[in-house]
């Protein structure tokens, strides 16, 4: 049974700060909504729990004893949900005023809508963050909508082609360099910063894939409503900040390379068959090499 509007689903790792003002303008811009908040907490060593006890008591929290990753902490938080609309919403975000409201407005406005994906503007500490207005006007745009990868569009990422090519066609189709956040339309996958969905697609579709520790989780995801025939609907009225892979960059270049190729190979394997997968396995290790000359100079002063 539904008892709520709204399940936001937030998993979070050593981001206490930002999500303690994540969580209140959540509360700040709920609206007439009926909602409920799930934290799950992934093992952080820094307050992360207490604090949410001690200032939000009305939150779900969920404290795991290790990082389960994104797809599996959120899979704990769909089990939690009561809400006729679920959001995956990262900690390290900020809602705007209607935010919420304009997202679910989507659903109501295209029946045939599986997911709702907002506009994300990049932080900007010397404007203030409290309209939409405000944030269009003195913010810069995150793009935040690709279309599916292809096989040689990864490939060459592994080898970090990407860096010294940007404006190769493959690259600029896969980014979706030609998109126009400023129009409401359909796409192929939107960013897991945002993503808004309805319960009872999620129990059609399935829940995330806890093959994928993090990164493509959210790809897979949309993949799999579009073979549902459900679309993906991107909306420039609903707006967040976002800060950006904050709890990502705590781990070394090369650890988060292996992660990446291995979800990248289970992408391809589930979707796109065994040559694929096995060609990409043969570019692992050269992908390794590459994170490790580009860790080393990072680490130069």
């Amino acid at each position: 049974m539904l008892y709520m509007d709204l399940s936001i689903i937030i998993v979070s790792w050593n981001v206490k700060d930002l999500l303690k003002k994540c969580l209140k303008l959540i509360f700040k811009f709920q609206g007439n909504l009926k909602i409920e908040v799930i934290v799950i907490d992934n093992a952080s060593s820094d307050s992360t729990s207490e604090m949410i006890k001690n200032d939000f008591p009305q939150v779900k929290l969920i404290s795991n004893d290790k990082n389960l990753g994104f797809a599996a902490a959120n899979n704990q938080g769909i089990k939690q949900a009561t809400g006729e609309y679920i959001l995956f919403l990262n900690p390290d975000t900020e809602i705007l005023a209607d935010t919420l409201q304009f997202s679910i407005d989507v659903f109501k406005k295209h029946k045939d809508t599986g997911a709702v994906g907002c506009q994300i503007l990049n932080p900007d500490p010397s404007t203030p963050q409290s309209t939409s207005e405000q944030a269009s006007s003195g913010q810069a745009l995150q793009p935040s909508v690709r279309r599916f990868p292809t096989f040689w569009s990864q490939l060459l990422i592994l080898y970090k082609i990407h860096h010294l090519f940007p404006n190769l066609k493959t690259f600029k189709h896969y980014l979706a360099s030609d998109f126009d956040y400023s129009k409401e339309s359909t796409v192929e996958q939107i960013m897991g910063a945002f993503i808004l969905t309805k319960k009872e697609i999620i129990d059609k579709v399935g829940n995330f894939d806890e093959n994928f520790y993090l990164w493509f989780e959210e790809v897979d995801w949309c993949q799999r409503l579009k073979d549902f025939d459900y679309k993906v609907y991107y909306t420039p009225k609903a707006i967040i900040i976002h800060y950006g892979a904050q709890s990502f960059n705590q781990l070394l270049t090369v650890k988060k390379q292996k992660i990446f190729n291995k979800s990248m190979r289970h992408y391809f394997k589930k979707h796109h068959g065994f040559w694929p997968w096995f060609i990409l396995v043969t570019a692992h290790f050269d992908s390794l090499f590459l994170a490790w000359i580009v860790q080393l100079f990072k680490k130069r002063p």
